[in-house]
Formats: C-alpha cells, sequence, structure tokens
C-alpha cells in the first residue's frame, strides 16, 4: 500500500515516535499541491489540513483520504474523507482518535496506522473529538487563573505536571498545540455550550 502524506517535520517526527524504521511506501510531501504527483498511491494522509486543500483532495475520491481535522467535521469538510486528531503532541501516543462515517474504510485505516504502530479509537463525529476537548478546557482555566492573578503561568504548568502528571502543562501545551487552534475549538464548542467561552488572550 502506497501512502502520500503531507506534513511537517514536527508532526512527522511524532507520527513515527513509536516506530523502529520507517515503514515503507510512504512517500512524505510539505505542500499539498505535490498530492497531484503521485495519483497512483492508494491513501492520502492530510496532516497539515486546512479548508482550502479540500479541492485538491476532492479529486482523489473514492480512494481513502485521512484529515488532521479536529475543529471541522466530516459534515463540514466531506463525509467520503476520514477525520483524525493530529494536533501537535498527540500523534505521540500509541492511541489516535479517528471520526469515519463511511464504515468500510475503517479497516483500511487502521492497516495504515497500524504500520506506525498506532491503534484507532474510532469516535462520533463532533468537533474537538474527545481529548483535545479537555485540554483546551483546561488550558482555558489556566488562563482564567492567570487572569485573576492565581499563579504565574510557570507555577500553573510545574504544579499542572506534578499534580495530574500530563507531560505538559497547560501553557506549554498551548505553545505547543497553537493558540489560534485551541481558540478555534473553544469558539467552535461555545456556539452551543456557553461553559467553553474562551479566555485565552
Amino acid at each position: 500500500m502506497r501512502v502520500v502524506i503531507l506534513t511537517d517535520a514536527v508532526l512527522r517526527q511524532e507520527l513515527l515516535a513509536n516506530t523502529n524504521a520507517v515503514p515503507e511506501n510512504i512517500i512524505w510531501i510539505d505542500t499539498v499541491l505535490q498530492f497531484q504527483d503521485h495519483l497512483d498511491a492508494d491513501a492520502w494522509i492530510d496532516l497539515l489540513f486546512q479548508k482550502d486543500h479540500i479541492s485538491v483532495l476532492k479529486k482523489f475520491l473514492p480512494k481513502t483520504i485521512i484529515i488532521n481535522s479536529v475543529v471541522d467535521t466530516l459534515g463540514e469538510t466531506d463525509p467520503s474523507f476520514i477525520r483524525i486528531n493530529a494536533w501537535p503532541t498527540f500523534l505521540r501516543s500509541g492511541i489516535i482518535e479517528a471520526a469515519a462515517l463511511l464504515s468500510e474504510k475503517k479497516d483500511t485505516i487502521e492497516r495504515i496506522f497500524s504500520l506506525f504502530n498506532k491503534k484507532i479509537q474510532w469516535l462520533p463525529d463532533e468537533p474537538g473529538f474527545v481529548t483535545p476537548r479537555v485540554i483546551c478546557m483546561i488550558i482555558n482555566e489556566a488562563f482564567i487563573c492567570l487572569k485573576q492573578g492565581v499563579s504565574s503561568k510557570n507555577e500553573i504548568d510545574v504544579a499542572m505536571k506534578l499534580g495530574t502528571n500530563y507531560p505538559y502543562g497547560p501553557f506549554e501545551w498551548a505553545h505547543k498545540i497553537g493558540v489560534d487552534k485551541i481558540k478555534s475549538l473553544l469558539k467552535k464548542l461555545s456556539i452551543h455550550h456557553e461553559r467553553y467561552t474562551s479566555f485565552i488572550k
């Protein structure tokens, strides 16, 4: 199976974190237009997905298209795609959160990610999956604590790492994921639930 992956150096390293060697038949690219150079591939993974990539990716349907789309659902991108949570720091895990509306594609997705020693956790096609949703709320609460003068950024990061054994403190995590991504998810979720209102500046 030939798989084309659009990625940057950080996400590539995370994807390969649990492997001893780069799987065969993986083609790495760094611009969306390079997808068109590999028309004979069996699957395409867009770890740098943005909505303006949709028109290019649709050209390869009905083959397998996997997108890193934490905020936008398949109803907002394309029902034939598969969504995964590949925000920075989350690909290091041995489990990848994913959503698919076409159940016949699930076996293929699981085979592809098994090349990287990763398992798929299938979830409903909802904004934020599970882990990003929870982490964004923790980060949001950390910004509230900072604004209220409860503690400093460094002290909050240290307290969360020591108290919860998280790999990063909330401000460290916000920096690694990207504050704009976090704000975008919170904004989307707050449309229906005001508890997600962002206090991140």
